[in-house]
């Protein structure tokens, strides 16, 4: 029997909780069975004092996705690289994974990735969750230039990624991917559902549509509650239901609630959600709306097309990749209320005539995650010819 190839992930994982931990967690599940895998997981993420949300870890009463991993990475301290830079090389894998979401850590995996090159010859890969981040300037740009570096190879998440790595990649491989589909539904009773919909003052007859996740300025919520008049001017009977941690000012989009007079009409949660409350919400909305200003790819929007519901979703970064026009959802141009509110509309008028749950089903088949361990084999295998025409080569 043929001896497991060493896969060893640099990531965060559970106890730390949101989209990034969620995905090294599912790409652990992914390759398990197939490969020799190894979560280096940190010990410090961010500092404190540089976190805007209220906890980095996951409080949840029920664990979603949980994987063994070791906590030895600390993200600010140099000393600590060259200890784990140390132990990757004793454990000599034939892959070593950087997933990478964000320019604050480029010093650390600038050092670790440097120091372990010269024993892990092509064998540094760079998973590419985002290239710029979502609120991303010069510094942040020369900061991820620098910090993958090192990489030999890159894993792309959306073409919209792929296409920002041709800028640096030289000679470097890109190979392609996706999110996967971040599956937090469970059986919901319909008691549960009720409760919650008279928490929010909703009935039967309203329609409810889900801005869910972290606030933050790029994502757009300001441009939704802008929208919401022309979108009561259709339907009187919709409301707008806010659910997520804000990490920007929520007396910003108080006071456009309140210049439009909507506080009858948009109701906000500023709290992170735990896993075993996400189906609830998901239950209870029609539509989920993703106004963003800027994107990659979402992890909202895979939390949505898991519990079968559309989504209005702006023209903008990877997002128009993972959504069917008029299909698995509504494709709008970003940057106008009324580009949204006119989305939203054309949504309704198609509900009637277009299956839009069974077209999800379809999207959900046909996701490249999950052709994953299959793809690192080819990525293993590649590495090992490169190697042997290297040696020949001499």
């Amino acid at each position: 029997m043929n001896k497991k190839k060493k896969i060893i992930i640099i990531g965060p994982a559970y106890p730390y909780r949101g989209g990034n931990p969620t995905f090294v967690t599912y790409v652990w599940e992914a390759l398990s069975e197939k490969f020799d895998v190894k979560i280096f997981n940190y010990k410090l993420l961010y500092p404190s004092f540089l976190f805007p949300g209220t906890t980095q870890f996951d409080t949840s009463k029920e664990i979603f996705k949980k994987a063994p991993s070791e906590r030895i990475i600390n993200s600010i301290n140099p000393f600590n690289w060259y200890k784990v830079a140390k132990r990757i090389k004793a454990e000599n894998p034939d892959l070593l994974v950087f997933d990478w979401w964000h320019p604050f850590f480029s010093f650390c995996h600038f050092t670790i990735s440097f120091l372990v090159k010269s024993k892990l010859r092509n064998k540094i890969m760079f998973i590419t969750e985002n290239f710029i981040s979502h609120e991303g300037h010069f510094i942040d740009r020369t900061l991820t230039k620098f910090g993958l570096l090192n990489s030999d190879i890159f894993l792309a998440l959306s073409k919209e990624v792929e296409t920002s790595l041709n800028e640096i990649k030289g000679e470097r491989k890109i190979y392609k991917s996706e999110l996967p589909i971040f599956n937090y539904n469970k059986n919901v009773d319909d008691e549960s559902i009720n409760k919650l919909k008279q928490k929010f003052g909703y009935n039967s007859s309203h329609k409810i549509l889900l801005f869910f996740g972290y606030v933050r300025k790029y994502k757009g919520l300001d441009l939704l509650i802008e929208a919401m008049p022309k979108i009561l001017e259709f339907d009187k009977s919709i409301r707008l239901l806010v659910v997520g941690e804000f990490y920007d000012d929520p007396s910003t989009y108080q006071k456009l609630i309140d210049k439009f007079s909507l506080n009858d009409y948009i109701k906000i949660q500023n709290e992170f959600i735990p896993n075993e409350e996400i189906s609830l919400y998901s239950k209870i909305s029609d539509l989920f709306i993703l106004p963003y200003k800027s994107a990659t790819q979402s992890a909202i929007l895979t939390v949505a097309y898991s519990a079968g519901k559309p989504v209005v979703a702006t023209r903008v970064g990877g997002l128009e990749e993972f959504v069917d026009d008029e299909k698995t959802g509504i494709i709008v141009e970003p940057n106008s209320p009324e580009a949204i509110a006119n989305g939203v509309v054309k949504y309704f008028g198609l509900s009637a005539k277009v299956n839009f749950e069974e077209n999800i089903r379809n999207k959900i088949s046909q996701n490249q995650f999950n052709e994953l361990p299959e793809l690192f084999e080819t990525i293993i295998k590649n590495i090992s010819l490169t190697e042997n025409n290297r040696k020949v080569n001499v």
